[in-house]
């Protein structure tokens, strides 16, 4: 299986209090039922913890803008104690030879300081 890095992002302040804002692009990789407008899945941190989220796009409007639901973005930001400026990044394998098994991992990255010309 071979890892795909699906997107990072940034955080602002909105996506620490309310929902995370995905890149449309990344909605290929998400196999939301037809006829739906979200779907649940699971990620897999870097302690092997296992997060579950809720990935829902827009019923009206001239895209889907997709975003991680608060009521499961907001259990990892307040364990992984995120901020402002900190970073997620979001990655799947998949084995196209068992039928599109999808396994997803979530990283948390803490904002870099830079103290006398060193990162931090």
């Amino acid at each position: 299986m071979e890892q795909v890095h699906l997107f990072t992002k940034k955080l602002k302040p909105s996506h620490i209090s309310h929902t995370l804002s995905v890149p449309t692009h990344v909605l290929e990789a998400f196999p939301i039922p037809e006829g739906a407008h979200f779907m649940n899945f699971e990620a897999l941190d870097a302690t092997d913890n296992i997060w579950r989220f809720c990935l829902s796009t827009r019923l009206t409007g001239a895209y889907a803008k997709p975003v991680l639901l608060r009521s499961s973005w907001g259990r990892f930001v307040e364990q992984k104690g995120l901020a402002p400026e900190d970073r997620v990044f979001f990655f799947m394998q998949s084995d196209d030879e068992a039928n599109e098994i999808r396994m997803y991992t979530v990283r948390a990255q803490r904002k870099v300081m830079i103290l006398m010309g060193q990162d931090v």
